[in-house]
């Protein structure tokens, strides 16, 4: 099973269901062992870090949070719905769930794992009271001296624009010399540069990222997956 999956595949989510919850199957490398793992599904704890308190939920509600909190929960019924039903699934609802997206999975193949949590952003705003964020946040000191990322934790795809958002925050002035925007530019030959209005451009760091990761020219055609046994498989 493992060897015929090598990439991360989206599904469809059920209609109403929140963004965060589109089903996928990734292939992961765990202590040296690669593994299929098929998710997400909710899970609830009152603890904000693997190794936290009990209390962590409770202590953080205050006077000036409560109303935001309770007013996310008003407008995100459909939300509030959807995770009450995920915590009421059992094990053997989650493998039916992954059965839809993967009919030839075997229950022996796969365990059920508790991969991480997430500790969903909400943000008081002036306006529109409070409001869920889903992606991640920049918070900056005015003076640039501290900085913070809120929301989501930041992947491959992310992670290069917020430092360098970062960079822009705290840095502007030497963002903006001559000494950096060249060192900059040297290691992202696109910075500044819209590939959608340069497709020589885009075919240049396509070809520059696949020559740094050492990874063959994408193959077009379809070749056939060779059968094999799978060695681990994690859900």
């Amino acid at each position: 099973v493992v060897a015929k999956h090598d990439a991360k595949v989206y599904g469809l989510a059920p209609a109403g269901s929140p963004p965060m919850s589109v089903p996928h199957i990734d292939k992961r490398i765990l202590d040296g062992i690669p593994a299929i793992m098929f998710g997400p599904f909710a899970t609830f704890s009152s603890k904000f870090l693997k190794n936290g308190s009990w209390t962590d939920l409770v202590r953080s509600i205050t006077p000036n949070n409560l109303w935001p909190m309770t007013k996310v929960g008003i407008n995100n019924l459909d939300l509030v719905r959807y995770l009450i039903s995920q915590l009421r699934m059992s094990e053997s609802g989650q493998f039916k769930e992954l059965q839809n997206y993967y009919p030839e999975a075997n229950r022996d193949d796969w365990k059920l794992w508790t991969a991480g949590q997430r500790v969903q952003t909400i943000k008081d705003i002036e306006g529109k009271g409070g409001t869920l964020q889903f992606g991640t946040e920049l918070v900056t000191g005015a003076e640039g001296s501290i900085a913070a990322l809120l929301g989501a934790s930041p992947g491959a795809s992310t992670a290069p624009s917020i430092m360098l958002t970062l960079l822009e925050r705290v840095f502007p002035d030497q963002v903006a010399s001559e000494a950096w925007q060249a060192k900059l530019k040297s290691m992202i030959p696109s910075y500044g540069k819209a590939l959608t209005d340069n497709p020589q451009l885009l075919y240049d760091v396509r070809a520059m990222s696949r020559e740094l990761l050492e990874l063959s020219e994408p193959d077009l055609t379809t070749t056939p997956v060779p059968k094999s046994e799978p060695e681990i498989s994690d859900s």
